[in-house]
């Protein structure tokens, strides 16, 4: 008798636990669904529906796939973490190693938006831009997943790991990344600003190929258009000072435009990072100031890496120093842009 309740209770046991089990199954389902509408899912199916044959290679991925490329996201897998989110380390059923943003929560995702921001990246096509692979959309905040690369980001190499990097690799890393920016602003269908060109957005591969990467922060200028109004962000030592202060003023009388220049502003910090070795903000002291004053005062040589630039280069050095201040002069005005070849005017300096 004893032996028969027993085996009663304990079928019962399994089945409320079966029950409860397919309720949570289906509460998960509806989340995700629901994440997915909101996150602009079924109008991204039907923007790849409309580009079929362009973007091909853009996967919507589910959320069981990116936990298990990540291990669920164990912190062994982590790459790096930033004001935008965290990056991990995954690896796809085919051995296919990738990079996969989490971004942080926080505003509610504009769903129009990023969905044309995907379709937009998705179709960049550059040797020197890191590819954006797919999304995951069955989350609170969307996935995004990139190709994977190998060898680390260029901060690291000019800060931490110096004798990587000689002079000559350091000017072809400032070219490829100005051809990068050159066809974002220019070679898309609509013009991308990168909002947040830096050091640590510029990764490098095994070649030392620079790869602009990061586009967290990044907007698409509509057509017709040449600037847009949009909330400060970015990195301090990177922002362009115009832009950074228009967000200082009465909001009244705030324009925050964001232009090409804009980035402009961010390049030529990097272009002087890498002449100096020396990192953008320290002590609250902006390094571009101290770059354009030197120019000015014609003390190059006292602000430039010896060990970088020295007697068999230095006037390479001094040439590429001009357009690098003209970049990132406090005034936009004077800033060039990619109408006057600014781009191609560095590559051949270099």
């Amino acid at each position: 008798l004893y032996a028969g309740v027993s085996i009663g209770l304990l079928v019962l046991f399994v089945g409320i636990s079966w029950i409860c089990l397919g309720i949570k199954r289906r509460q998960y389902t509806k989340l995700k669904e629901k994440y997915f509408k909101e996150n602009g899912g079924l109008l991204l199916l039907q923007q790849l529906a409309s580009h079929a044959g362009t973007v091909d290679t853009t996967k919507i991925f589910s959320t069981e796939e990116l936990e298990k490329a990540t291990n669920s996201y164990h912190e062994s897998r982590i790459l790096g973490e930033g004001g935008y989110g965290t990056v991990y380390k995954g690896i796809l059923p085919d051995d296919k190693v990738v990079a996969i943003k989490k971004s942080k929560g926080g505003a509610p995702t504009q769903s129009d938006q990023f969905v044309n921001e995907v379709i937009v990246l998705s179709q960049i096509n550059h040797r020197n831009v890191v590819k954006l692979l797919g999304c995951c959309l069955e989350t609170e905040v969307p996935l995004l997943v990139y190709e994977f690369i190998t060898h680390g980001t260029l901060y690291e190499h000019i800060h931490y790991k110096r004798s990587s990097l000689s002079f000559e690799l350091r000017m072809k890393i400032a070219v490829e990344t100005a051809e990068a920016l050159a066809y974002l602003h220019s070679s898309t269908s609509n013009p991308i600003i990168h909002r947040d060109v830096k050091a640590e957005n510029i990764l490098l591969d095994d070649a030392y190929t620079a790869k602009v990467s990061d586009f967290g922060a990044s907007r698409l200028v509509p057509s017709g258009q040449t600037e847009i109004q949009t909330l400060v962000l970015g990195t301090f030592g990177y922002l362009d000072p115009e832009y950074l202060q228009s967000n200082q003023v009465p909001e009244y009388l705030q324009s925050n435009q964001l232009t090409e220049k804009s980035d402009v502003y961010s390049f030529g910090v990097v272009l002087v990072e890498l002449l100096t070795s020396k990192v953008a903000l320290s002590k609250d002291r902006c390094l571009t100031s101290i770059f354009i004053s030197s120019m000015d005062e014609d003390c190059l040589n006292q602000i430039l890496d010896d060990d970088i630039v020295n007697e068999g280069n230095i006037e390479t050095g001094k040439n590429v120093a001009s357009p690098f201040g003209f970049s990132c002069n406090p005034n936009g005005h004077y800033r060039p842009t990619r109408k006057q070849t600014m781009y191609l005017h560095l590559i051949k300096k270099l």
